[in-house]
Order: C-alpha cells, then sequence, then structure tokens
C-alpha cells in the first residue's frame, strides 16, 4: 500500500496585506471609539456616520456625502439616485470588480463596456464616445488600483451629452486629479470601506459624495427604504445604512488616511529604485503615474510576460501576491447575456493575463521589498 505525501506549502514570510500591524499603532483609539459607541447603544447611522459624512465630504472636498452599507451600495445608490433603469445604458470598463458593473446590471440597464488604457489599466477616454447611444445616461469610470482614470475629457463629453459621471473610486479615495480629490469631479464619488483598502473598517461600509444638495436628499432616502418619517415611503429604496460602530473606527483611521498614503508612495518609490538596481526594466512593466495624477497605490500591480510561472516562485520562496483581476468582466458567466466576445477588448484581456500586484501596506519594510524584489530578479535570472 503507497502512500502518497503532499508536498507542504511555505510558510508565507510576511502577509500581503497587514491589518493587524496597522491595529497594532491606533489600538488604543480604535477601542476608545468602539467603547464610545458601546456606551452610547446608538449603532445605526446617527451621530457618527453623520460625523464620519462631515470629515470626509471636507476630506474628499465635497459639499456632502452619504454612508452606507458598501461600496458595491455605493454605486448601486448613484444609481438609482439617477433614475437609471431598465433598458437605459452605462459606459463603464470590463477590467474592474465585478461590483462596478453588477451595479448596473440588478437595475436591468445594460453595462456598456470600453477597453482600458494598457498603461493606466482606467478607461481608455477615447474610445467612450463612439460607445454612447440615445439610451446612454452615465459614465463609470473606476480610478483602479488608486490611480485616478483621465477625468478632463470624461467630464467634458458627458457634459456635452447630458450624461451623469459616476466615479467608483472604491479603491482610490484620496488620489487625486490636477489637484483636485477624487470623488468630487463627477456627479457622485463612491467610495469602499472594505477592510483592505486604504480607509478600510473593521466589516463593510461605504459612502457616496456629491456637491449636489439634492441628490444628497435623495440618497438619504434612499439608503433607508426611501423613508424620511417612520412608516411613510416618498419613494422605493433599500436598506444600506452605515453601522456606527464602522463611522467611529473609520474616524479614527480617517486621521491617519494621508500619512498612510505618502509610506505607499514611498514604498512605490523605493520599488522602482530596487527594480532598477536588478536591471529588471526589460522584464517587468511598473505602474505609471501621470504628472497630473496623485496615485495612492491600494495595489502596486506589475506586469510580467510569465504571470503565474512568477507567482508560483514567489509562493515557493514565501512571498505573497494577488492578481487583480484574473479575467476581465465581458468574459465572465454572469455577463454573457451581453454578447461580447473574447478578443474584443484586447487590452482588458491581455491585462488580466499578465498582471500581478505587490504587497504595498504602509507598515512593509524596506527589507521586505528588498527582498520580493531579489526573489523577482532571481527567477529572472533562472535561479
Amino acid at each position: 500500500m503507497s502512500t502518497t505525501i503532499s508536498p507542504v506549502k511555505p510558510k508565507q514570510r510576511f502577509p500581503f496585506l497587514d491589518l493587524q500591524a496597522q491595529f497594532a499603532t491606533i489600538k488604543d483609539e480604535v477601542m476608545s471609539s468602539i467603547a464610545r459607541v458601546m456606551e452610547s447603544q446608538h449603532f445605526i447611522l446617527g451621530p457618527e456616520v453623520a460625523k464620519l459624512e462631515a470629515e470626509v465630504g471636507a476630506y474628499v472636498g465635497a459639499s456632502a456625502a452619504v454612508g452606507c452599507a458598501s461600496g458595491s451600495d455605493a454605486l448601486l445608490l448613484a444609481l438609482l439616485a439617477w433614475n437609471i433603469e431598465a433598458g437605459d445604458e452605462v459606459i463603464t470598463t470590463p477590467f474592474t470588480f465585478v461590483a462596478t458593473a453588477g451595479a448596473i446590471a440588478r437595475l436591468g440597464a445594460r453595462p456598456v463596456f470600453v477597453d482600458i488604457d494598457p498603461e493606466t489599466y482606467n478607461i481608455d477616454v477615447n474610445q467612450i464616445e463612439a460607445a454612447i447611444s440615445e439610451r446612454t445616461r452615465a459614465l463609470m469610470p473606476v480610478h483602479l488600483f488608486g490611480l485616478s482614470a483621465e477625468l478632463k475629457p470624461i467630464l467634458e463629453l458627458a457634459s456635452r451629452r447630458g450624461l451623469a459621471v459616476i466615479e467608483d473610486a472604491a479603491q482610490a479615495i484620496g488620489a487625486r486629479y490636477e489637484g483636485q480629490m477624487v470623488g468630487n469631479l463627477g456627479t457622485f464619488g463612491c467610495f469602499s470601506f472594505f477592510p483592505s483598502k486604504n480607509l478600510g473598517g473593521a466589516g463593510d461600509g461605504g459612502m457616496i459624495t456629491t456637491n449636489d444638495a439634492g441628490l444628497a436628499a435623495r440618497l438619504k432616502l434612499l439608503r433607508v427604504h426611501g423613508s424620511a418619517e417612520k412608516y411613510r415611503y416618498e419613494i422605493l429604496g433599500v436598506n444600506s445604512r452605515l453601522d456606527a460602530l464602522q463611522a467611529a473606527i473609520l474616524r479614527v483611521k480617517l486621521r491617519y488616511l494621508s500619512d498612510w498614503a505618502e509610506a505607499r508612495r514611498e514604498h512605490a518609490d523605493y520599488y522602482r529604485t530596487l527594480f532598477a538596481g536588478h536591471g529588471l526594466e526589460g522584464e517587468v512593466r511598473l505602474p505609471v503615474e501621470p504628472a497630473n495624477c496623485y496615485h495612492v497605490y491600494n495595489q502596486f500591480t506589475i506586469r510580467v510576460a510569465k504571470r503565474d510561472e512568477l507567482r508560483e516562485y514567489l509562493s515557493s520562496n514565501g512571498i505573497p501576491t494577488e492578481v487583480y483581476y484574473p479575467s476581465p468582466l465581458h468574459v465572465q458567466p454572469a455577463f454573457t447575456y451581453l454578447s461580447y466576445e473574447q478578443g474584443q477588448f484586447p487590452n482588458a484581456e491581455s491585462a488580466s493575463r499578465e498582471v500581478v500586484a505587490l504587497p504595498i501596506y504602509p507598515e512593509l519594510t524596506h527589507q521586505q521589498q528588498e527582498l520580493i524584489v531579489e526573489t523577482i530578479a532571481r527567477f529572472y535570472r533562472g535561479q
């Protein structure tokens, strides 16, 4: 009788994202904020959420911010506030998390995909106008990986064609475009507070920003079943309320967000120095940062020809990586009804085969970065 012994998977030398390290630096403040909410016994919306809304609004530069249950709901609520309905079309990118197009489809509207710029991974602004039809109601650019989409031509096109601009800024709080914070340029800005985001809670949470008082009021109705007065429903809404515990924790973290963004940017610069020092420019394409943008690096995404082989090699050496995203949305089973075909968005498809994200969290050390890049260099030297 033979026994098959499975190979032992090497232990990771450090995590891809170390939330415990972050918590250790703010533990007392976070626990105090939790105790404050527990003592108040006010758990849903209320003073903590109102204060977070004011603080996020001020941070982004928007006149109004409306908390909700998740980043996915932020997109859905923005679409609802703009009265997107069945038969409408919303233009977006296929190279993003499913929530972007999923929010559109949930309302019976049609996600219309446009290929990406191969350098920034954001929507190719030169292809948007050709995708507009008489049914188009909104444009939904994604600020992917923490880098703003090229917003000026998008905003100009939307203004000319009477369309809303819904910024999917789930990964990009604190990112800037021509000196302005993302989420403060379009009709709506939609943010996620999922724990892995640069401003992450202890669970799900989201927020929508806008500079339109009427839309802000409508969003506040929509998130509580369309009710401003108990048991009276002005419109049909949903249940998407931000918890006070999440708001209290996020208020602590918001005070550190700018410093954390700078730490991520410093790590990005150090990665560039290390890759150049190892002569890997020909093997590895690094993230770009256009001169008019301020990148906050929710992910540090490199691009390589032998992505899966590199990931396996790094894993065998205890180095964690992630892939955002291994398949573009237009070829996902959930969107087959849209009748897109493989090869229709070649830049998104090739990116999905080649991108890999490296650790970039603020508490990452230079020694850990050096180990990551040295291991990548060994892979390309065939060692």
